[in-house]
């Protein structure tokens, strides 16, 4: 299972791009290229879909993997984080249900 950072650098790797090319096409600064790629800072949703679309990537896999980052960040050193997921799930549902009713 490869992370955000890792799945950012092969793509970048495989087309044989240096940092400031990808940056100038992307507008992205290339400091911040080179800290998504070390897994160091996340990028926005914005700029993920703007990679995304340079690399030819599946925005909706990127976008899982940044969520599903985020999530294990925030719940790697708590106790039960199966029932607190399967927790979230049915509020998430929930959510959905109370928004399509409005």
């Amino acid at each position: 299972m490869k992370t955000l950072g890792e799945t950012l650098k092969s793509a970048r790797e495989e087309k044989e791009l240096i940092l400031r090319k990808v940056a100038a096409e992307v507008d992205i600064d290339q400091s911040l290229i080179s800290k998504f790629e070390k897994n160091e800072r996340k990028p926005t949703m914005e700029q993920l879909v703007r990679l995304a679309k340079f690399y030819g990537l599946s925005e909706k896999k990127l976008t899982i993997n940044w969520y599903s980052e985020k999530i294990a960040e925030e719940l790697k050193y708590t106790e039960s984080t199966s029932e607190i997921l399967k927790v979230a799930e049915e509020k998430i549902k929930y959510y959905k249900t109370q928004a399509n009713g409005k």
